[in-house]
Protein backbone atom coordinates (compact mmCIF):
# COMPACT_ATOMS: atom_id res chain seq x y z
CA UNK A 1 0.00 0.00 0.00
CA UNK A 2 1.33 3.38 -1.30
CA UNK A 3 2.43 5.97 1.93
CA UNK A 4 -0.06 8.40 2.30
CA UNK A 5 1.44 12.19 1.26
CA UNK A 6 -0.86 15.66 1.75
CA UNK A 7 -1.16 18.26 -0.63
CA UNK A 8 -0.91 20.80 1.51
CA UNK A 9 -0.98 24.01 -0.50
CA UNK A 10 -3.03 24.33 -4.09
CA UNK A 11 -1.02 23.24 -6.41
CA UNK A 12 -1.69 22.35 -10.23
CA UNK A 13 -1.94 18.93 -10.46
CA UNK A 14 0.15 18.47 -13.93
CA UNK A 15 3.17 19.82 -10.71
CA UNK A 16 1.96 16.57 -8.73
CA UNK A 17 1.40 14.01 -10.72
CA UNK A 18 4.85 12.26 -10.51
CA UNK A 19 4.27 12.30 -6.84
CA UNK A 20 0.91 9.44 -7.65
CA UNK A 21 2.67 7.08 -9.02
CA UNK A 22 5.14 6.69 -5.88
CA UNK A 23 2.12 8.04 -3.27
CA UNK A 24 -1.48 8.25 -2.22
CA UNK A 25 -2.22 11.62 -2.37
CA UNK A 26 -4.33 13.82 -0.45
CA UNK A 27 -4.99 17.03 -1.99
CA UNK A 28 -6.97 19.39 -0.16
CA UNK A 29 -7.19 21.90 -3.41
CA UNK A 30 -5.53 24.50 -0.84
CA UNK A 31 -8.61 24.32 1.99
CA UNK A 32 -7.49 23.08 4.83
CA UNK A 33 -7.56 19.29 5.28
CA UNK A 34 -9.88 18.67 7.96
CA UNK A 35 -12.34 20.37 5.47
CA UNK A 36 -11.65 18.36 2.67
CA UNK A 37 -10.51 14.96 4.05
CA UNK A 38 -12.51 12.42 7.19
CA UNK A 39 -10.28 13.29 10.84
CA UNK A 40 -9.40 9.35 10.54
CA UNK A 41 -7.50 9.93 7.28
CA UNK A 42 -5.81 13.15 8.51
CA UNK A 43 -4.87 11.66 12.00
CA UNK A 44 -2.53 9.23 9.58
CA UNK A 45 -0.85 11.66 7.31
CA UNK A 46 2.91 11.37 8.26
CA UNK A 47 3.94 13.53 5.67
CA UNK A 48 2.81 16.44 3.55
CA UNK A 49 3.80 18.81 0.47
CA UNK A 50 3.30 22.12 0.55
CA UNK A 51 4.90 25.71 -1.59
CA UNK A 52 7.55 27.34 0.73
CA UNK A 53 5.54 30.30 1.01
CA UNK A 54 2.40 29.10 2.48
CA UNK A 55 1.77 29.86 6.33
CA UNK A 56 2.20 26.79 8.08
CA UNK A 57 2.38 27.06 11.52
CA UNK A 58 1.78 25.06 15.20
CA UNK A 59 -1.81 25.27 14.81
CA UNK A 60 -2.07 23.30 11.15
CA UNK A 61 0.94 21.12 12.46
CA UNK A 62 -1.42 19.85 15.70
CA UNK A 63 -4.34 19.08 13.33
CA UNK A 64 -1.93 16.39 12.28
CA UNK A 65 -0.74 14.64 15.39
CA UNK A 66 1.54 11.57 13.26
CA UNK A 67 2.65 14.39 10.82
CA UNK A 68 6.67 13.73 10.59
CA UNK A 69 7.45 15.71 7.43
CA UNK A 70 6.98 18.79 5.62
CA UNK A 71 8.08 18.92 1.98
CA UNK A 72 8.46 22.32 0.70
CA UNK A 73 8.18 22.29 -3.45
CA UNK A 74 10.31 24.67 -4.41
CA UNK A 75 13.85 26.32 -2.57
CA UNK A 76 11.88 28.60 -0.35
CA UNK A 77 10.28 27.31 3.19
CA UNK A 78 9.34 30.93 4.93
CA UNK A 79 6.15 30.27 4.94
CA UNK A 80 6.90 27.27 7.83
CA UNK A 81 7.05 27.48 10.96
CA UNK A 82 10.30 25.74 11.46
CA UNK A 83 10.50 26.31 15.45
CA UNK A 84 7.03 24.71 15.50
CA UNK A 85 8.17 21.36 13.56
CA UNK A 86 11.66 21.43 15.17
CA UNK A 87 9.67 21.08 18.72
CA UNK A 88 7.30 18.53 17.02
CA UNK A 89 10.85 16.86 15.96
CA UNK A 90 9.13 17.22 12.12
CA UNK A 91 11.72 17.39 9.67
CA UNK A 92 11.61 20.20 6.72
CA UNK A 93 13.13 19.63 3.25
CA UNK A 94 13.22 21.66 0.25
CA UNK A 95 14.96 21.82 -3.20
CA UNK A 96 17.59 23.78 -2.66
CA UNK A 97 19.55 25.54 -6.29
CA UNK A 98 16.73 23.25 -8.26
CA UNK A 99 15.75 26.73 -10.32
CA UNK A 100 18.26 28.49 -9.07
CA UNK A 101 19.29 28.57 -13.06
CA UNK A 102 15.45 29.53 -14.05
CA UNK A 103 15.29 32.63 -11.76
CA UNK A 104 18.62 34.25 -12.41
CA UNK A 105 17.99 34.35 -16.22
CA UNK A 106 14.45 35.85 -14.98
CA UNK A 107 16.27 38.60 -12.45
CA UNK A 108 18.60 39.34 -16.31
CA UNK A 109 16.10 39.22 -18.06
CA UNK A 110 13.83 41.85 -15.81
CA UNK A 111 16.60 44.27 -15.53
CA UNK A 112 17.12 44.50 -18.82
CA UNK A 113 13.36 45.42 -19.33
CA UNK A 114 13.32 47.47 -16.69
CA UNK A 115 17.04 49.96 -17.52
CA UNK A 116 16.08 49.54 -21.30
CA UNK A 117 12.46 50.98 -20.76
CA UNK A 118 10.82 47.95 -22.20
CA UNK A 119 7.08 48.61 -21.18
CA UNK A 120 7.75 51.98 -22.41
CA UNK A 121 9.43 50.95 -25.66
CA UNK A 122 6.47 48.41 -26.56
CA UNK A 123 3.83 50.82 -25.88
CA UNK A 124 5.66 53.32 -28.25
CA UNK A 125 5.61 50.99 -31.16
CA UNK A 126 1.60 49.78 -30.38
CA UNK A 127 -0.13 52.93 -29.92
CA UNK A 128 1.47 54.64 -33.01
CA UNK A 129 4.03 56.72 -31.05
CA UNK A 130 6.88 55.64 -33.23
CA UNK A 131 5.15 55.46 -36.33
CA UNK A 132 3.94 59.20 -35.83
CA UNK A 133 7.40 60.19 -34.58
CA UNK A 134 5.51 61.31 -31.61
CA UNK A 135 7.64 63.01 -28.75
CA UNK A 136 7.99 61.00 -25.96
CA UNK A 137 10.06 61.99 -22.75
CA UNK A 138 9.90 58.74 -21.80
CA UNK A 139 12.04 57.03 -24.46
CA UNK A 140 15.14 59.81 -23.85
CA UNK A 141 18.28 57.41 -24.28
CA UNK A 142 19.00 55.52 -20.61
CA UNK A 143 22.20 54.78 -19.55
CA UNK A 144 24.32 51.68 -20.77
CA UNK A 145 24.67 48.54 -18.99
CA UNK A 146 28.44 49.07 -20.21
CA UNK A 147 30.35 50.15 -16.92
CA UNK A 148 26.85 49.95 -14.55
CA UNK A 149 27.24 48.94 -10.95
CA UNK A 150 24.99 45.79 -9.90
CA UNK A 151 24.73 44.86 -6.71
CA UNK A 152 23.43 41.31 -5.35
CA UNK A 153 21.66 41.18 -2.05
CA UNK A 154 22.37 37.13 -0.78
CA UNK A 155 25.12 35.05 -2.14
CA UNK A 156 23.16 31.83 -2.56
CA UNK A 157 22.97 29.48 -5.53
CA UNK A 158 20.42 32.20 -6.88
CA UNK A 159 22.96 34.96 -6.31
CA UNK A 160 25.67 33.67 -7.52
CA UNK A 161 24.28 32.71 -11.03
CA UNK A 162 22.46 36.27 -11.32
CA UNK A 163 26.44 37.61 -10.42
CA UNK A 164 27.83 35.60 -13.42
CA UNK A 165 25.14 36.65 -16.07
CA UNK A 166 25.02 40.34 -14.83
CA UNK A 167 28.81 40.08 -15.57
CA UNK A 168 28.85 39.04 -19.37
CA UNK A 169 26.81 42.69 -19.62
CA UNK A 170 30.48 44.58 -18.88
CA UNK A 171 29.12 45.52 -15.37
CA UNK A 172 30.95 46.08 -12.37
CA UNK A 173 29.17 43.62 -9.90
CA UNK A 174 29.58 43.74 -6.30
CA UNK A 175 27.52 41.42 -3.15
CA UNK A 176 26.68 41.23 0.36
CA UNK A 177 25.78 38.62 2.17
CA UNK A 178 25.75 37.13 5.90
CA UNK A 179 28.99 35.40 4.47
CA UNK A 180 31.74 36.74 2.68
CA UNK A 181 33.20 34.48 0.13
CA UNK A 182 37.05 34.65 -0.55
CA UNK A 183 36.43 32.38 -3.49
CA UNK A 184 34.12 35.15 -5.53
CA UNK A 185 35.54 37.58 -7.56
CA UNK A 186 33.11 40.36 -7.41
CA UNK A 187 33.84 43.38 -4.61
CA UNK A 188 31.84 42.90 -1.43
CA UNK A 189 30.02 45.58 0.50
CA UNK A 190 29.83 45.57 4.28
CA UNK A 191 26.27 46.24 4.39
CA UNK A 192 22.90 46.75 2.30
CA UNK A 193 23.19 50.16 3.02
CA UNK A 194 26.45 50.70 1.58
CA UNK A 195 25.37 47.71 -1.67
CA UNK A 196 22.74 50.56 -2.16
CA UNK A 197 24.78 53.47 -2.31
CA UNK A 198 27.58 51.83 -4.19
CA UNK A 199 25.32 49.88 -6.85
CA UNK A 200 22.77 51.41 -9.95
CA UNK A 201 20.93 47.95 -9.76
CA UNK A 202 20.18 46.61 -6.85
CA UNK A 203 19.25 42.66 -7.59
CA UNK A 204 17.02 41.09 -4.42
CA UNK A 205 17.86 37.50 -4.13
CA UNK A 206 17.90 36.75 -0.13
CA UNK A 207 15.64 34.85 1.61
CA UNK A 208 12.48 35.60 3.32
CA UNK A 209 12.72 35.99 6.65
CA UNK A 210 11.50 38.01 10.18
CA UNK A 211 14.93 39.94 9.56
CA UNK A 212 14.49 40.59 5.77
CA UNK A 213 10.39 41.74 6.25
CA UNK A 214 10.80 45.72 4.28
CA UNK A 215 14.44 45.92 4.41
CA UNK A 216 14.47 47.43 0.96
CA UNK A 217 12.54 50.26 2.37
CA UNK A 218 12.08 54.27 1.63
CA UNK A 219 15.74 55.18 3.12
CA UNK A 220 17.23 52.58 1.16
CA UNK A 221 15.48 53.01 -2.30
CA UNK A 222 16.73 56.62 -2.07
CA UNK A 223 20.19 55.64 -1.76
CA UNK A 224 20.13 53.49 -5.18
CA UNK A 225 19.46 57.78 -6.85
CA UNK A 226 17.27 58.55 -9.68
CA UNK A 227 19.03 56.11 -11.98
CA UNK A 228 18.97 53.75 -9.89
CA UNK A 229 16.94 50.19 -10.74
CA UNK A 230 15.16 47.36 -8.29
CA UNK A 231 14.49 43.99 -9.78
CA UNK A 232 13.16 41.32 -6.97
CA UNK A 233 13.34 37.90 -7.73
CA UNK A 234 12.86 36.60 -3.66
CA UNK A 235 9.93 37.27 -2.10
CA UNK A 236 7.13 40.38 -1.95
CA UNK A 237 8.33 41.08 1.50
CA UNK A 238 11.77 42.26 1.30
CA UNK A 239 10.31 45.49 -0.25
CA UNK A 240 7.94 47.91 1.40
CA UNK A 241 5.65 48.28 -1.42
CA UNK A 242 4.31 51.42 -0.03
CA UNK A 243 7.51 53.08 0.08
CA UNK A 244 8.90 51.81 -3.80
CA UNK A 245 5.32 53.19 -4.97
CA UNK A 246 6.37 56.43 -3.62
CA UNK A 247 10.36 56.35 -5.00
CA UNK A 248 9.03 55.35 -8.32
CA UNK A 249 6.07 58.42 -8.15
CA UNK A 250 8.42 60.58 -7.37
CA UNK A 251 11.32 59.68 -9.46
CA UNK A 252 13.62 58.54 -6.24
CA UNK A 253 14.28 55.35 -8.11
CA UNK A 254 14.07 55.18 -12.26
CA UNK A 255 12.62 51.89 -12.43
CA UNK A 256 11.90 48.26 -10.95
CA UNK A 257 11.19 44.71 -11.93
CA UNK A 258 9.34 42.59 -10.11
CA UNK A 259 8.64 38.80 -9.99
CA UNK A 260 7.03 38.61 -6.49
CA UNK A 261 4.46 40.73 -4.45
CA UNK A 262 3.13 41.28 -0.28
CA UNK A 263 0.41 39.26 -1.06
CA UNK A 264 0.25 37.04 -4.36
CA UNK A 265 -1.43 36.84 -7.15
CA UNK A 266 -2.28 40.21 -6.29
CA UNK A 267 0.00 42.60 -7.48
CA UNK A 268 -1.05 46.98 -6.41
CA UNK A 269 -3.21 48.25 -9.08
CA UNK A 270 -1.64 51.54 -8.74
CA UNK A 271 2.34 49.90 -8.97
CA UNK A 272 1.09 47.87 -11.64
CA UNK A 273 0.12 51.01 -14.11
CA UNK A 274 3.27 52.71 -13.22
CA UNK A 275 4.92 52.62 -16.98
CA UNK A 276 8.77 52.39 -15.04
CA UNK A 277 7.53 48.91 -13.60
CA UNK A 278 8.05 45.43 -15.19
CA UNK A 279 5.65 42.81 -13.98
CA UNK A 280 5.87 39.13 -14.44
CA UNK A 281 3.61 36.46 -11.89
CA UNK A 282 6.31 34.80 -9.93
CA UNK A 283 7.57 32.71 -13.25
CA UNK A 284 10.80 32.67 -11.42
CA UNK A 285 11.23 28.79 -11.13
CA UNK A 286 8.74 27.89 -13.73
CA UNK A 287 10.59 25.87 -16.16
CA UNK A 288 9.81 22.47 -17.40
CA UNK A 289 13.42 21.71 -16.32
CA UNK A 290 12.98 23.29 -12.89
CA UNK A 291 9.98 21.43 -12.10
CA UNK A 292 11.43 18.47 -13.28
CA UNK A 293 14.94 19.06 -10.74
CA UNK A 294 12.18 20.31 -7.96
CA UNK A 295 9.93 17.37 -7.97
CA UNK A 296 13.21 15.07 -7.59
CA UNK A 297 14.31 16.43 -4.26
CA UNK A 298 10.66 16.02 -3.55
CA UNK A 299 10.37 12.25 -3.99
CA UNK A 300 14.14 12.29 -2.91
CA UNK A 301 12.75 13.45 0.36
CA UNK A 302 9.70 11.67 0.70
CA UNK A 303 11.40 8.31 0.11
CA UNK A 304 14.18 9.10 2.72
CA UNK A 305 11.64 9.70 5.32
CA UNK A 306 9.58 6.90 4.44
CA UNK A 307 12.59 4.76 4.90
CA UNK A 308 13.59 6.18 8.17
CA UNK A 309 16.46 7.74 6.71
CA UNK A 310 17.30 11.30 7.01
CA UNK A 311 16.27 13.82 4.29
CA UNK A 312 18.43 14.74 1.56
CA UNK A 313 17.76 17.72 1.30
CA UNK A 314 16.80 19.05 4.72
CA UNK A 315 16.55 22.36 5.94
CA UNK A 316 19.49 23.28 8.55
Amino acid sequence: MLDKVLIYSRLPKSLTQRFSDRFDLLDTGGKPAHEVFPAGEVAQVRALITAGGTPLGAAEMDRLPALGAIICYGTGYDGVDLKAAAARNIAVGHSPGANAAAVADVAVMLMLASTRRLVVADAYVRNGGWATSKPSPLMKPPPSLSGCKVGVYGMGEIGRKIAARVAAFETEVGYFSRTRYDDLPYQYLPSLDALAEWCTVLMIAVRASAETTHVVNAELLKKLGPEGHVVNISRGSVIDEQALLAALKDGAIAGAGLDVFETEPHAPDELTSLPNVVVTPHIGGNTRESHVAMQACVVANLTAFFAGKPLPYQVR
